[in-house]
């Protein structure tokens, strides 16, 4: 098809009202667009989320800063739950709290999924300008016509209509992206994690509060695997445990509540007593997948583009696939406003955001090895303690990567490979040193000023107008 003038354009298409089809439909409603939604399953508002599939969100500034862009940012504070850094249960000694930043300000949010999506879909629709079509399958989308077929699943009729320009925002298994690929003729790498998860429930205490403390992502790391637990508003914690797929242990090997029981009281003790839903959990709750996607083509001319995890799924283990996710959004707001046609604003977005989407990717595996390992390891420790005094010394131009990634906005490309810069001047001055106090500052200077300033502090405020 012709490309299509983005000031003639009276409606866009978006195929999926998760977290990233309900904000995008935000975004473009501002703008002056109506927005029609097609949504696969039914409305979350109304039908119970799936058993083990309400994993909670790590809302970082990334994320943040989206939501800012809406003015959805007081909304979401309302149910968000500040977490200042790791608190780390090891097997045989007492919690220890890792701050993630220098101050206060720098902390993450734990968000409940089913909350967030509610708080966007109900945004959405009182713009009026949006409408959002629950149960509702794309069956066949034929990117030379613009035309789709779709499945009503309340009444099983089958109906086709036009959806240029569309937005796939359909998530992992998106149906956008396989009619993309085969348009294309393009390869999809996408690579399962030979580790699933399974998800837990720590129930609120007496008189509703928390059971540990909830200004914090607990953390369990043993090795080849791990669990976390991030809070909730009503005083419980959704945990999660990371665990390889087969072997031993495995989920395979623990293919009994009598083994998995075992295995739990094992290796995470202190969790024993506030896990009191165990044995419900592990019958009722799926074990879940992981993987990562890259795809060597976002978009077909003006007809269509895919954002979120239907363009770059990652694994969780930076937090940032929503956060992610939701920049994608914000850029993609940008790049229609500075351009003329359909098939100029998804190129630039494209340009924008793909080679981050593939650093994200990277750093988010590189993540899983850091907390189910390395943040036990006394090396890391000394690094982790070098990279906040460098920080408190250098604002300005050390930054851990860890922070560049979740509470500033610093393209993900450029925080990969600040990163690895750093991490070499962290071994450098930490080679045969056992405390910080005979780390040698001069040389740290020297090497660290040699290093480009990078851009201020953002705000990371849920409540920062």
């Amino acid at each position: 098809m012709q490309d299509q003038e983005i000031a003639a354009t009276p409606t866009v298409t978006i195929c999926g009202a998760g977290l990233a089809g309900s904000l995008m439909a935000i975004y473009l409603a501002r703008r002056g667009f109506q927005v029609e939604v097609f949504e696969r399953s039914g409305d979350p508002r109304k039908d119970q989320a799936p058993a083990g599939r309400s994993i909670n969100l790590a809302l970082a500034e990334r994320g943040i800063d989206a939501l800012r862009g809406v003015g959805l940012h007081h909304r979401v504070a309302r149910f968000a739950l500040p977490m200042r850094g790791r608190m780390v249960h090891g097997l045989d000694s007492e919690p220890l709290l890792q701050p993630y930043g220098q101050s206060d300000s720098e902390v993450i949010y734990s968000v409940h999924r089913a909350r967030l999506n509610t708080a966007l879909l109900d945004a959405a629709e009182s713009t009026r300008r949006v409408r959002i079509h629950f149960s509702q399958e794309l069956l066949e989308l034929n990117l030379v016509s613009g035309m789709a077929d779709f499945l009503d699943h309340a009444s099983g009729r089958r109906y086709q209509r036009p959806v240029q320009p569309l937005i796939g925002a359909d998530g992992a298994g998106s149906a956008v992206r396989e009619a993309l690929a085969r348009h294309l003729e393009m390869e999809v790498d996408a690579r399962l994690l030979d580790h699933g998860y399974l998800e837990l429930t720590v129930p609120p205490g007496p008189g509703g509060r928390h059971m540990m403390d909830p200004a914090a992502l607990h953390i369990w790391p043993r090795g080849n695997y791990m669990m976390i637990a991030l809070p909730n508003a009503d005083g419980s914690f959704t945990n999660t445990l990371f665990l390889a797929s087969t072997g031993d242990p495995s989920f395979n090997s623990l293919d009994s509540f009598d083994r998995f029981h075992r295995f739990m009281a094992a290796q995470f003790p202190d969790a024993m007593a506030s896990l009191s839903m165990l044995e419900q959990d592990y019958h009722e709750n799926p074990v879940g997948i992981m993987g990562t996607i890259r795809c060597p083509h976002w978009h077909a001319g003006g007809e269509a583009v895919l954002i979120g995890d239907a363009a770059h799924a990652l694994v969780p283990f930076h937090g940032q696939g929503m956060n992610c996710a939701f920049e994608d959004c914000a850029e993609l707001d940008r790049c229609v406003a500075e351009s003329a046609t359909w098939d100029q604003a998804f190129s630039r977005f494209q340009r924008a955001r793909r080679g981050n989407a593939d650093a994200i990717a990277d750093m988010a595996l590189e993540n899983y090895l850091e907390m189910r390992d390395a943040v036990l390891d006394p090396g890391y420790v000394l690094r982790r303690a070098l990279e906040q005094e460098l920080e408190r010394r250098h604002p300005d131009q050390f930054v851990p990567r860890y922070s560049m990634v979740m509470f500033r906005r610093i393209p993900y490309a450029l925080a990969q490979q600040r990163g690895r810069t750093n991490l070499e001047i962290l071994r450098k001055l930490t080679s045969g040193v056992e405390r910080l106090d005979d780390v040698d500052y001069v040389l740290a200077s020297r090497l660290v000023q040699q290093l480009e300033p990078l851009e201020p502090e953002a705000p990371n405020d849920m409540t920062t107008t």
